[in-house]
């Protein structure tokens, strides 16, 4: 293998070029507009940037933000400072900063978009607007919306959920998630710099409907959105079954990113999974432990490994969490609860933020720590109302 051709210049296919050309191969990468703001999130937790910490040691712009506060209808918010603070960048900053990491490792990067793929013997024949090129192996970065044909996941109605929000002129220091009635999604509020990202993620409403919602909650906030921007952006959630059919390679080609499903269903986050596919995909490329034939098979075993799994159990929990009951109330309504009342359920918390708690163990840790988080928070309940002072 000589040259791999990286298609689309996000920060699965950025991470991709760089470390298979940092690995020795003649590597192109091909986007067609490159660095570009994106107003939705730009949240990078605590695993992503411990595990690569470029991300957090660099002179981009970005912001460290360590309170967040979670709220659901029919009781009290709850306020967490996080113990491992949320790095957010602007997504314009983000892949700006992974495109220059990839040119200086030697990627040469053709600003244009990869128009169809035709596979022969030797390899592929990319196809752009300007003119065509051989490759030997290629990556396929395109996001969700990928358009070339035979590459890459093709989702279904049931395997996304929709973004909208707007990108708003105003200033916060902290994160804002607001869960909503028998809603599989939540509105978030992003401090930025410069700005927020203010939005709506979900499944089974329509854009219309979800932008209500919205708009209903920035009015109540005393959020302005007339001077905002506005944005919709289709997010790949692949339901169980789905994640078991996934097609993330096959001869001559791996999938990162969005473009082939791997982002967390349950909240939509991407940024840190499109950094790891690349990072993995470009390992399995550079290996000789696997003939050209077998890369794929290895490659779905290493993502199955790492994270895959994991994120087909999330799909499996994703509506149970945001539509379920327990105790007579909504499982978020509980949430917060256990929140403000128990320091176990605190700490469960703050892994999740952090990323550091899956959801393949989540279960056995809940079923571990119930009887002692439902009693701690049974006498906080009764302590408050019989010791003067508590709370």
């Amino acid at each position: 293998m000589k040259r791999v051709a990286v298609l689309g210049g996000g920060p699965a296919g950025a991470m991709a070029a760089e470390r298979l050309a940092a690995g020795g191969l003649d590597t192109i990468l091909f986007d067609e507009k490159l660095a570009w703001e994106k107003p939705c999130g730009g949240g990078l937790t605590y695993k992503a940037y411990q595990q690569y910490p470029f991300l957090l040691h660099n002179d981009y712009p970005k912001r460290m933000v360590r309170v967040t506060q979670l709220a659901a209808p029919g009781t009290r918010e709850a306020r967490m400072e996080l113990r491992q603070p949320l790095l957010i960048y602007s997504r314009y900053e983000l892949n700006r900063m992974l495109l220059k990491r990839a040119e200086r490792a030697g990627v040469r990067i053709e600003q244009a978009r990869v128009v169809s793929l035709e596979r022969h013997e030797r390899g592929w024949r990319l196809k752009t607007r300007h003119g065509s090129l051989e490759a030997d192996y290629c990556v396929v970065a395109t996001g969700a919306r990928n358009q070339l044909a035979g590459v890459g996941t093709k989702l279904r109605a049931e395997d996304t959920m929709l973004a909208l929000g707007y990108y708003v002129p105003e200033e916060q220091e902290h994160i804002d998630i607001q869960f909503l009635p028998q809603f599989e999604g939540y509105i978030w509020v992003f401090p930025r710099c410069g700005h927020l990202s203010v939005g709506i993620c979900g499944k089974g409403l329509p854009a219309r409907e979800l932008r209500r919602r919205l708009e209903d909650y920035m009015r109540a906030k005393g959020i302005g959105w007339n001077h905002g921007v506005f944005y919709s952006h289709l997010l790949p959630a692949l339901t169980r079954a789905s994640w078991q059919r996934n097609e993330v390679g096959g001869e001559g080609w791996l999938g990162v990113g969005d473009a082939v499903g791997l982002v967390d269903p349950v909240t939509g986050e991407g940024l840190y999974y499109a950094i790891r596919s690349g990072d993995l995909a470009s390992q399995v490329l550079l290996s000789d432990a696997h003939a050209p034939q077998e890369k794929a098979q290895a490659y779905r075993a290493l993502l199955q490994r790492d994270f895959a799994l994991d994120l087909e159990m999330g799909a499996a929990l994703a509506r149970r969490l945001f539509c379920g009951r327990i105790l007579f109330a909504s499982v978020p309504q509980r949430m917060l609860q256990f929140m403000r009342r128990s320091p176990r359920f605190r700490e469960l918390m703050q892994d999740l933020f952090a990323g550091t708690q899956n959801y393949l163990t989540l279960k056995r840790r809940l079923l571990r720590n119930l009887h002692g988080t439902f009693l701690e928070t049974v006498l906080s309940f009764l302590l408050s109302r019989t010791v003067p002072g508590e709370t």
